[in-house]
């Protein structure tokens, strides 16, 4: 049985490179660290089908039997609303807590607009549907069990933070 850490935000926030961190600091030897892009699968494989619900059940799925006998970190854009209510929990999950996590929109919108062009994210409209979910999660930050706004802070310093939060428990 495992624990189940969501570190959840906006695109261009910081998940995935902090994951990185988290997963080679000294948290991994308890802790497996993933993100979505990282389980092999395939949002576009879903998008527009009958299938499209299934998506984060999948991904979840995958990255439980990743995480092999560790607890997870599980990096994604998905919010406790939509994890509750939409996804379905492996049973090896015995708990989950969630890491909200935000920066500044201006910061948002400089990473997207640095990203490749086939991760299809610099769009204005796909900033300024992130920036929104953005303040979706700083409006919301006293619901989650931990929440970080990473703006003022290096990437290892949020690391730090999040260790510890998850020592804690």
């Amino acid at each position: 049985m495992k624990r189940l850490f969501v570190l959840c935000a906006a695109c261009g926030v910081g998940k995935s490179t902090l994951k990185d961190v988290l997963s080679d600091s000294s948290i991994s030897d308890k802790v497996f660290c993933v993100d979505t892009d990282e389980v092999g699968i395939n949002w576009w494989d879903y998008a527009g089908t009958d299938r499209e619900s299934e998506y984060n059940d999948d991904c979840i799925a995958r990255a439980v039997v990743m995480s092999g006998e560790k607890d997870l970190l599980f990096a994604a854009c998905m919010n406790p609303i939509d994890f509750y209510s939409k996804v379905n929990i492996p049973d090896d999950i015995t708990s989950s807590y969630f890491i909200g996590m935000t920066c500044s929109d201006d910061e948002i919108s400089r990473r997207l607009k640095a990203r490749p062009a086939e991760r299809m994210c610099g769009s204005d409209e796909f900033i300024s549907g992130q920036i929104e979910y953005n303040g979706w999660f700083r409006k919301n930050a006293n619901k989650f069990q931990f929440y970080i706004d990473n703006t003022d802070m290096t990437v290892n310093e949020a690391a730090c933070v999040i260790t510890e939060f998850i020592n804690s428990l």
